[in-house]
């Protein structure tokens, strides 16, 4: 499979490497690294899938393009448009020419992610009562210096959308809306720290997310019938570690089984692996998950100046 990449910065570099012998060209107006200044000015028979690095604003125009002459397409989370129309247009097309069009969350392919998914899916832990993740980098100067990326409801949809794709992951659906916890803008003008949660009488959701946190950590604890679920840490945060924990009735200490990988970031290999085997399939196109993040966080977007205020 030949495959361009489209918006060569961080993003973008990564997605170059891994691509490996695959990569043929690199489109970006402004970088001189790069072969192309538009998407239009490639050889439309020169490669057959697009790795779309690019921020918000263009995705639709890019992708329709794109998947209008019938190239598979992977963008960088998270698939935005501000009328949810879009979206299922481009899912209709995508469908149409019968081509992959794919969301990348790297995330969902960190190993102790897979861990907890398999687990909670096992059903071994029972209902689950708690999911709390906490996500926080320490960018916000380097975000608060960005035309582009400070603005907005900032941390929310950066970081945001990766605990939200989480929370699919490992639940599946969620039916319980989530709403703003608390919002803050302790350094940018965008909020730069959001705590939301969803919850019922059965189960409770809470997200946090900051970029405040000068050393980047990654927590999740899950609370169930027979026990808990732990991760601290990812793996290019390393040590990365997954905990288990095996409830005692009537009450006690309970056994605790450990998994602590030292490792160098697994996630973006193997995700480009994954989007090889979609195309090489002609997986169908579905981005209900996409329409369901955007309504999401386009909901509690609305609802942060009222939080950042109070």
């Amino acid at each position: 499979m030949r495959v361009i990449v489209v918006g060569l910065g961080v993003q973008g570099h990564k997605r170059r490497r891994f691509a490996g012998a695959d990569y043929v060209a690199a489109v970006d107006p402004v970088n001189p690294e790069a072969d192309f200044k538009t998407v239009r000015a490639v050889p439309v028979d020169s490669y057959d899938a697009a790795l779309c690095c690019v921020p918000d604003e263009p995705k639709f125009e890019l992708l329709s393009y794109l998947l209008g002459h019938g190239k598979h397409v992977l963008v960088e989370k998270p698939l935005w448009s501000d009328d949810v129309a879009q979206l299922r247009e481009i899912e209709s097309v995508a469908r149409s020419h019968d081509l992959v069009c794919y969301t990348a969350y790297n995330h969902r392919f960190e190993p102790h992610f897979v861990r907890m998914r398999n687990l909670i899916t096992s059903g071994e832990l029972g209902p689950i009562y708690s999911v709390r993740l906490f996500y926080g980098n320490g960018t916000a100067r380097l975000v608060r210096d960005s035309a582009w990326r400070d603005e907005g409801a900032g941390v929310l949809p950066d970081l945001g959308s990766h605990l939200l794709d989480t929370c699919r992951f490992w639940l599946g659906n969620i039916d319980a809306p989530f709403r703003v916890i608390s919002a803050n803008r302790f350094e940018n003008r965008a909020p730069d720290h959001v705590v939301v949660a969803s919850g019922t009488a059965r189960q409770r959701i809470e997200l946090e997310m900051t970029l405040l946190s000068w050393r980047n950590h990654f927590t999740c604890d899950v609370f169930a019938e027979r026990g808990s679920a732990h991760i601290e840490s990812l793996c290019k945060w390393g040590p990365s570690t997954f905990t288990r924990r095996t409830r005692i009735l009537p009450s006690g200490y309970p056994p605790e089984e450990r998994v602590v990988l030292v490792q160098d970031d697994p996630t973006w290999a193997a995700e480009y692996a994954y989007f090889k085997r979609l195309c090489k399939d002609r997986a169908r196109a579905d981005l209900s998950g996409d329409i369901w993040l955007q309504a999401t966080l386009s909901r509690l977007a609305t609802a942060i100046p009222a939080a950042s205020a109070a």
